[in-house]
């Protein structure tokens, strides 16, 4: 056998039926659906934490990265003082 009827033999076998949208569409019903509900609520002092952390955390990468720029640079600018031309 060569490798092509393999190939073809493989992507025969490995073929699925697909359901399509429209039949998704029209099998929907109400109950399948599950409604998610929260039954425990955040204090304010909670969700306000909750939602400074991501901002702190932003402002330590950004002052992170900003240092390994101005260090890069510096190095860039003292290495361009060295050299002759």
């Amino acid at each position: 056998m060569s490798s092509i009827s393999r190939m073809i033999i493989s992507l025969k076998n490995n073929k699925r039926t697909r359901v399509s949208t429209f039949d998704k569409l029209k099998n929907f019903k109400e109950g399948k659906n599950i409604q998610v509900a929260f039954d425990k609520k955040g204090s304010p002092y909670k969700l306000k934490k909750i939602k400074e952390k991501p901002q702190e955390k932003n402002k330590k990468l950004l002052k992170r990265n900003l240092l390994i720029i101005i260090a890069i640079i510096s190095m860039v600018i003292y290495g361009i003082g060295f050299v002759k031309f």
